[in-house]
């Protein structure tokens, strides 16, 4: 039978009927998590608990600690899984299962290294094995901003929701014309806000050949975006 979260982190059986304020926060995220029994008491500031101490508390038998880490983590790994796969549905099933994987393997994990890239690492494998093995795409997501060539934030100067929406879905159709290897990069690092290391340590490759495909990504997004932007320009003085 096929293990879920829950498995991993049980519900409390003397638990009071409404969920939490925790546990609504990551149902909602699509990864639900509930806090064993034996858990200690839950912890008001988990903004300074430190990733390599969670996980290994975690290790120890400790699974709140690893709850904290599935809810440091979640919004953002459903977020790249989406703009990946272009699924919302499939990027939370996607998520749930990175966090299932990254739980067995624990074990393996090397202290010395950052957790946050490699349960990216994770998680992008996933997402790119499910590209992989779906070839017709549905119809594109949501993206909300793009960078340009320079490397800054694209926001559209019209407040219109209208406006932003029609962005977004142009932004979202040009990414699903890149390569797979550019259309990574892309999420990660310039939608993100990874790091050029972060991104090299999740997609497993060198540091500077994460700078070359940036650039090249960035410079087929601006030429697939201009043409666009040419061809509805034509058409609206033709019209």
């Amino acid at each position: 039978m096929r293990k879920r979260l829950e498995d991993v982190a049980p519900p409390t059986p003397d638990a009071p009927a409404g969920p939490s304020r925790d546990e609504e926060d990551a149902t909602r995220a699509g990864v639900p998590i509930r806090l064993p029994s034996d858990a200690p008491p839950a912890i008001d500031d988990e903004s300074g608990l430190n990733d390599a101490w969670l996980v290994e508390r975690t290790r120890q038998g400790d699974q709140a600690a690893f709850g904290v880490l599935v809810r440091r983590y979640e919004r953002k790994l459903i977020r790249v899984l989406a703009r990946l796969s272009r699924d919302p549905e499939a990027a939370r099933d996607l998520a749930q299962e990175t966090f299932l994987r990254v739980y067995d393997r624990l074990d393996r994990f090397d202290a010395g290294r950052r957790f946050g890239p490699w349960l990216f690492r994770i998680g992008v494998n996933l997402g790119l094995d499910h590209l992989r093995r779906r070839r017709n795409d549905p119809t594109p997501g949501s993206i909300d901003r793009v960078h340009g060539d320079g490397g800054s934030p694209y926001d559209p100067p019209d407040p219109d929701p209208r406006v932003r929406a029609e962005l977004a879905q142009e932004v979202q159709f040009i990414l699903a014309q890149l390569p797979v290897s550019y259309r990574t990069i892309l999420v990660l690092r310039d939608l993100e806000g990874f790091s050029s290391s972060e991104v090299a340590a999740i997609v497993g490759r060198r540091e500077a050949t994460i700078r070359w495909r940036l650039s090249k990504a960035r410079e087929k997004f601006r030429q697939i975006w201009e043409r666009r932007q040419d061809a509805a320009r034509g058409a609206a003085r033709d019209g």
